[in-house]
């Protein structure tokens, strides 16, 4: 494609959305790091100064980006991922301890996260395998293939450790949903999530038996039949009687929760074994789901008092109510909504923030660089940075629709997906709707790794969309 091709096809809308995105950021992080010794925009030795040369060389590599043939990011689709797994493996052997987390390599002064560049690289090893001849995404195999291509980074991520990067990832279902996988994956990630926030908000026991009572409500519907639902549940009570009167009668002691999943197991052996006799396929996926939902919840409740620091955990509780910690683990997130209520309707002004400028706000230029909108821009500046942001996911969602190849139109979802991620978790966090996890708002906060990160993503989709009419299969 020649150069005039190029700059006339390319999408002129997302490149002026981009450029104001991170002028806009770059003016916030002045703000909310803004000190009268150093008055100077573009003080290097300032963040914001800092961040004006990450902008500038952001401009640079989409640039670059652009003029590089199409047909380079699907054929070095896998070389590429495979270097940021090798990125982030090496990170966790020499990389630099931050805030707890191995995430960062130090070069002489200068710091790359290499998780950042991973979630472009993820999305171009699916689009490239997705779009392969033979390849099917309903089929069972490809889903599998796909999910170890997105985990893959994600679990290394977990290892050094930065839960809220790792989370990006599950975004990369999208894709694969779109290229034809079945709805019921989505119902199942839906059901997971559900059951996760009710082992936390539940006692177990309760937890359990709303899992069976979907399982036999499950088999009515797939039955149609009252008098095999009602067997279901005779078996289950039967031995769950049979246990209550054992532990009456002898000096036996064990909890309600432990008869009842005794029960369960009871009634999923006879189950099983009426499985086997009648060879039916449905019974044995009810059974198969009802006890993977249960192992789930066990696996929910171990890893949240295992493997989450009490930090992490009191995140949570305290998101749920359970807990109140206003000088501790709560502190970011009740001054984060002090700040963004404090706004009004209009703003404090440009520079005007008070609770920006004692500092009240931690990381207030980084993962909670959208105080700093409320505050001085108020209600109105909110909304504003919003609709920038709806607008751009819903012109990437135009622009992936419009792709004349599968890797091109995977691809684009896959960025929709990551950039939707980010931008929903950071912003419910900010306002007390979701965990504090530490990932950055797209083009608003501060970091070279993740502005570098997001713009080769958006990049690398607009020069496939501009080439979309050089090749076709």
């Amino acid at each position: 494609m020649r150069r005039g091709n190029l700059l006339s096809n390319l999408d002129w809308v997302t490149v002026g959305l981009f450029l104001v995105m991170v002028t806009l950021g770059w003016l916030n992080i002045f703000s909310a790091v803004y000190s009268e010794e150093h008055p100077s925009i573009i003080d290097l030795n300032q963040r914001y100064g800092k961040q004006f040369l990450w902008i500038c060389a952001s401009i640079v590599i989409a640039a670059i980006l652009l003029f590089i043939d199409s047909r380079f990011y699907e054929f070095f689709a896998y070389f590429i991922y495979g270097f940021t797994l090798l990125l982030l493996m090496g990170v966790l052997l020499f990389g630099k301890e931050i805030n707890g987390a191995k995430s960062w390599f130090d070069l002489g002064g200068f710091q790359i996260q290499p998780s950042e560049f991973a979630k472009p690289a993820a999305a171009l090893a699916l689009a490239r395998y997705l779009s392969e001849y033979n390849i099917d995404a309903r089929k069972i195999r490809s889903f599998i293939i796909s999910a170890v291509i997105i985990f893959a980074p994600a679990v290394l991520i977990m290892l050094q450790p930065d839960t809220g990067s790792a989370l990006v990832y599950f975004g990369l279902i999208l894709p694969v949903y779109r290229e034809g996988f079945s709805v019921s994956i989505l119902l199942a990630m839906f059901a997971l999530v559900v059951i996760f926030l009710m082992v936390l908000l539940l006692n177990n026991l309760v937890v359990l038996l709303i899992i069976l009572a979907c399982g036999f409500i499950a088999w009515g519907v797939i039955s149609k039949s009252y008098k095999k639902l009602l067997q279901s549940i005779g078996v289950f009570g039967v031995a769950a009687g049979m246990l209550l009167l054992i532990r009456q009668i002898t000096s036996l002691e064990f909890s309600n929760y432990f008869l009842a999943f005794i029960a369960m197991i009871i009634s999923a052996l006879v189950f099983g074994f009426n499985i086997l006799i009648n060879r039916a396929r449905k019974p044995f996926l009810v059974l198969s789901v009802v006890l993977i939902s249960v192992i789930y919840s066990f696996s929910v409740d171990y890893a949240f008092h295992n493997f989450l620091s009490d930090y992490q955990q009191r995140r949570v509780n305290i998101l749920l109510g359970f807990e109140s910690d206003l000088q501790g683990a709560g502190y970011n997130v009740n001054q984060s909504k002090i700040a963004i209520g404090s706004g009004g309707f209009s703003g404090k002004g440009f520079l005007e923030g008070t609770q920006t400028k004692l500092h009240f706000v931690p990381e207030q230029s980084t993962d909670f660089i959208f105080c700093t909108v409320g505050e001085e821009w108020g209600f109105v500046g909110s909304v504003i940075t919003v609709l920038l942001f709806v607008t751009l996911l819903l012109r990437l969602l135009h622009l992936a629709e419009r792709q004349r190849t599968k890797f091109a139109r995977i691809f684009g979802y896959g960025v929709l997906s990551i950039l939707f991620l980010h931008f929903f978790v950071n912003i419910a966090m900010t306002i007390g709707l979701f965990p504090v996890i530490g990932i950055p708002l797209p083009f608003f906060s501060y970091g070279g790794s993740s502005l570098w990160a997001f713009t080769i993503m958006l990049f690398i989709f607009l020069r496939l969309d501009a080439g979309r009419k050089e090749y076709i299969r």
